[in-house]
C-alpha cells in the first residue's frame, strides 16, 4: 500500500502547532498524497480510521487553522483539502526561530543604512553571527563604515576580515588598539626627529 513519511519540519513543529499524534499522522498522510480530493472512504481505508475519527480530525485541524476543506465552484462541486495554512504556519515558525537569533543587529544595520536589508545581506549577517563574531564587534565595524560614509555590507565584511587577521575578536580589543595608536601618535617627539 505504500508508506507515509513524516516530514522532519512537521515532526519538530507539531507540538508548537498544538497538533496531537493522530493529527500528525493524518497531516503526514495528506502531505504524501498527490490528490487532495476529500475522499473520506479512501482516508478510512488507507489509515484504518473510522469516518467519525476522520471527520473529527478534519474538524479539529480546521479549527486550528491548519487545513481547510475547499469546495470548487464548478459543475461537479468537488471538495478538496487545502494544507496551505499548515505550510504557512510552519514557515512562520521557522522564520520566527531565525528572528529569535540576535536579531537586534539586523534592525541596527537597517536603521543605519536607512533601508531594508536584502535576503543576501541577511545571510551575510547570519554567517558572521554563526562564525562567532559578536554583535558588539559587528556594531563597531558598522560604526567604522558609517564614519567613512560607506553603507554596504561588503565594506563591513572587509573590516571584520581585517580585524580577524589582526587578532581582534572583541569590541574592547578595538578600543584598546585605538588608544595604543593615539598614545603612540602623541608620544612621538616630532621636534627631535632625526630622520
Amino acid at each position: 500500500k505504500g508508506f507515509i513519511v513524516i516530514p522532519n519540519y512537521l515532526l519538530s513543529e507539531y507540538k508548537k502547532l498544538h497538533i496531537n499524534e493522530k493529527e500528525l499522522i493524518f497531516l503526514s498522510y495528506l502531505i504524501s498524497l498527490n490528490n487532495l480530493s476529500f475522499n473520506i472512504e479512501k482516508f478510512c481505508n488507507d489509515l484504518g480510521f473510522t469516518k467519525d475519527e476522520i471527520m473529527s480530525l478534519v474538524s479539529s485541524l480546521e479549527e486550528k487553522s491548519i487545513l481547510e476543506v475547499v469546495v470548487e465552484k464548478n459543475k461537479s462541486m468537488d471538495e478538496y483539502i487545502s494544507i496551505d495554512n499548515l505550510y504557512n504556519k510552519v514557515f512562520n515558525n521557522i522564520v520566527d526561530k531565525e528572528e529569535d537569533l540576535p536579531s537586534d543587529i539586523y534592525n541596527i544595520i537597517e536603521k543605519e543604512f536607512g533601508r531594508t536589508l536584502s535576503p543576501i545581506e541577511y545571510e551575510t549577517i547570519k554567517r558572521w553571527i554563526d562564525s562567532g563574531i559578536s554583535e558588539d564587534l559587528i556594531k563597531e565595524a558598522l560604526k567604522e563604515a558609517i564614519l567613512n560614509g560607506v553603507t554596504n555590507l561588503k565594506y563591513i565584511d572587509k573590516i571584520l576580515y581585517d580585524w580577524n587577521k589582526k587578532g581582534i575578536s572583541k569590541a574592547s580589543d578595538i578600543k584598546t588598539k585605538k588608544e595604543e595608536k593615539r598614545e603612540n601618535l602623541f608620544s612621538y617627539d616630532w621636534l627631535d626627529d632625526n630622520e
